[in-house]
């Protein structure tokens, strides 16, 4: 099976990424976004996973989190979502991006069985430290689904290594 994130980048042409956070501002509304966003030629989606307490995002993710969380908004409208975007386009990367908290509690093997299963081929993970992704590293690594890693322009270069020592698909400067 092709890696869709790497397929994605096989020739030196810009790409189109696109964000929406998922559910905002409420469920039919978002797939309506996804949607017009896969038919405008979009080259990989991400998908944001809303949270309460967005802090590594500006004001514009925190507020659209903070609808989506008020219309009831969950992970598993996230994976539906996710799954309707690959009825649409089944060889679009999909990426979710979010917080390692709401992996942890929603249990790390079950969120990653249901990525697999509802076609999300990459994760960004805004608050994930290297020296704390062993358990997830092993169950993405298990079913072929990326880990997108974050750096700054201030990383070090040991950092950089301790950073990029797990990531796959392609990586953040922010």
């Amino acid at each position: 099976m092709t890696n869709l994130i790497s397929q994605a980048f096989t020739n030196n042409e810009k790409k189109l990424v696109t964000f929406v956070t998922g559910g905002d501002p409420d469920f039919d509304t978002s797939l309506e976004i996804i949607k017009t966003i896969i038919n405008n030629g979009a080259d990989i989606l991400e998908i944001g996973m809303p949270f309460s307490d967005p802090m590594a995002d500006g004001p514009t993710i925190q507020l659209s989190s903070n609808r989506a969380i008020s219309k009831g908004i969950d992970l598993e409208n996230i994976f539906s979502l996710a799954n309707e975007a690959k009825k649409i386009k089944n060889d679009l990367p999909i990426i979710l991006m979010g917080y390692y908290n709401l992996i942890l509690y929603f249990g790390i093997k079950k969120f990653v069985k249901k990525c697999k299963k509802n076609g999300v081929d990459g994760l960004i993970i805004v608050d994930l430290q290297p020296e704390e992704d062993e358990d997830l590293i092993n169950e993405l690594k298990n079913n072929q689904i990326d880990l997108i890693r974050l750096i700054t322009p201030t990383t070090d270069e040991k950092r950089l290594k301790l950073i990029l020592n797990n990531a796959s698909g392609f990586f953040i400067l922010r």
